[in-house]
């Protein structure tokens, strides 16, 4: 097989990674990010690897046990059909492209085919609504958007001149995206070279203010970025990896996508209704199952079953997301001989800190940096480097590659979180004697909710519609399985009275204008604590929350 001289210089530094897999610090002292002026992972790497190879790229499962089953070649070839269909539908590079769809073999078909078009991918996860959508639409500029066919609806509301393609049973007014399987030849030719700091794709992710932020990514801040996250998961070619996370989020193309495919394993995929731990161990010794990602939240679902019913454990198992709880790591250490290892990054980043394999584990330490990125904590008052405790920041005089562009037509935030030489996560961690980085929080009020980011201001924008509400404040309150759950503290307007009537509808309004993973499930009505100059005092509210000592809490799911 004949490679280019990028396709080589990528390969060069993966394998360096994967020889030094089990020597963090030779990993860490060696490493050289891959900086070529040119590059397209979807044609300079996955092509290349594809090329003849009758190897699984990806394996999906899905409820009703039906196997859907992808070699590399198959995909390659499958993405150049997608990929001329939707050039002939109009699809030209810098497009954006609004892609929701779940964990179906279109979707991989379609982010390999919109790489090679140049085309910037908006992805959104099926839980969306219109209000979302039309957020996504507007402000991502979106062009095209392609979706499921039972989703279809939800942009009757989300108005806009772009092209609608559906995937799966035919819509009215919507081009069928099964058209490409006979109307795309299956050899493509781009229509020019991809730079390397050319857009790839446009993230949104909750935050602070009431729009969440929008994270820009080049065709080489994930591809070439997340070689990182592939040194920390322990993938090797041939492996089958199973990560859990639903299409849409970072995550999912952080373990579903780039870091497999970098390391040429298979993704492995169980879609399933409702969480069956059984079921789930059950496909994994069926499909081989060598590593497995998960959040917490799955973690602590899975202990709750028979860990012994998995005949042949993972070699590697990684969590990320959240804080995992000591006894879930040491019960699965106990039942499957293997050590769950934990990782730090966010949207805006690869992994940036995480335990890699083979490597000595700290109780509740997300371990030391990833290679290629040189991590420092800031002292909250001078903002210097070199704090035992403070807030997690990269060093941008060794910039490392999978750091986003920015946020996307946001100067201002892109310039204050990136002030002073340093890229700020806005997390807070402490650094021991040996380089251990342990979390410790958000520096602001964003929490997470079963792997899910909440942005509390968003959900009291949307309590604050309802006219029985003056006031609201969200905070997360203790969960088993969750972790945690939005509360909402409320003041009502004048002529409403506390009580269950008010609470489900609040409950139901909450339901009919957020997505399913931002809804309220408590509330408790009663005066907000302030400060002098009249802000809400956040902190009080959590602590009272998570010692139990508000007043009665009214739960959605006993008034439902």
């Amino acid at each position: 097989m004949v490679t280019s001289g990028v396709t080589q210089e990528f390969r060069e530094a993966r394998d360096f990674l994967l020889r030094h897999r089990d020597d963090y610090q030779s990993a860490y002292d060696g490493f050289a990010w891959p900086r070529p002026a040119h590059f397209n992972w979807a044609l300079d790497w996955f092509d290349q690897i594809a090329a003849g190879n009758d190897r699984p790229a990806l394996h999906i499962v899905d409820e009703d046990g039906t196997d859907t089953l992808l070699t590399f070649a198959e995909l390659s070839q499958r993405s150049n059909r997608v990929a001329n269909w939707l050039r002939a539908k109009g699809v030209r590079a810098g497009d954006r492209m609004v892609v929701m769809l779940g964990n179906q073999y279109e979707l991989w078909e379609t982010a390999l085919a919109a790489m090679k078009l140049r085309a910037v991918v908006i992805p959104a996860t099926p839980l969306l609504g219109p209000v979302d959508l039309r957020d996504r639409v507007e402000r991502g500029r979106a062009t095209h958007v392609l979706v499921r066919s039972v989703d279809a609806p939800k942009f009757a509301d989300v108005p806009g001149d772009y092209t609608r393609i559906a995937v799966g049973e035919p819509v009215e007014g919507w081009l069928p995206y099964g058209a490409a399987d006979a109307e795309g030849a299956s050899e493509f030719q781009p229509d020019g070279p991809t730079r390397s700091d050319d857009p790839l794709m446009l993230y949104f992710t909750s935050g602070t203010t009431a729009h969440p932020k929008l994270v820009e990514h080049t065709h080489t801040s994930y591809p070439v970025g997340h070689l990182a996250t592939m040194y920390w998961i322990g993938l090797k070619p041939g492996d089958v990896h199973l990560n859990i996370s639903s299409p849409g989020w970072a995550k999912h193309a952080w373990s579903n996508l780039f870091a497999p495919w970098n390391a040429e394993a298979t993704v492995f995929v169980h879609n399933y209704a409702r969480f069956d731990a059984v079921r789930l161990m059950a496909e994994m010794d069926r499909a081989g199952v060598t590593s497995f990602c998960a959040p917490p939240t799955v973690w602590r679902m899975l202990i709750q079953a028979d860990l012994g019913l998995l005949q042949s454990p993972p070699r590697e198992a990684v969590a990320a997301g959240e804080p995992l709880n000591p006894e879930v790591i040491e019960t699965v250490r106990r039942e499957w001989g293997v050590t769950i290892r934990d990782g730090f990054g966010q949207t805006e980043t690869a992994v940036q800190v995480s335990n890699s394999p083979e490597q000595l584990l700290k109780a509740g330490s997300m371990g030391r940096p990833s290679p290629g990125y040189v991590v420092e904590l800031l002292d909250p008052v001078t903002g210097r480097p070199g704090a035992r405790e403070g807030e997690i920041a990269l060093d941008l005089s060794t910039r490392p590659v999978g750091l986003m562009a920015g946020y996307h037509g946001e100067e201002e935030r892109t310039a204050a979180v990136m002030a002073g030489g340093y890229y700020r996560t806005g997390d807070i961690g402490t650094r021991d004697v040996d380089g251990y980085i342990t979390y410790i929080g958000r520096s602001d009020d964003v929490f997470k909710a079963s792997d899910y980011k909440i942005s509390p201001f968003e959900l009291e924008s949307a309590l604050l519609e309802h006219r029985a509400v003056a006031e609201a404040a969200v905070v997360p309150a203790p969960d088993p399985v969750r972790l945690a759950v939005p509360k909402a503290y409320v003041v009502l307007a004048d002529g409403w009275e506390a009580g269950p009537d008010t609470a489900k509808l609040l409950f139901d309004h909450s339901r009919s204008v957020l997505s399913p993973y931002k809804r309220i499930r408590r509330i408790e009505f009663g005066e907000l604590p302030k400060t002098v100059s009249g802000k809400i005092r956040r902190i009080e509210l959590r602590e009272r929350t998570a010692n139990g000592t508000g007043s009665t809490e009214y739960d959605e799911g006993d008034l439902r």
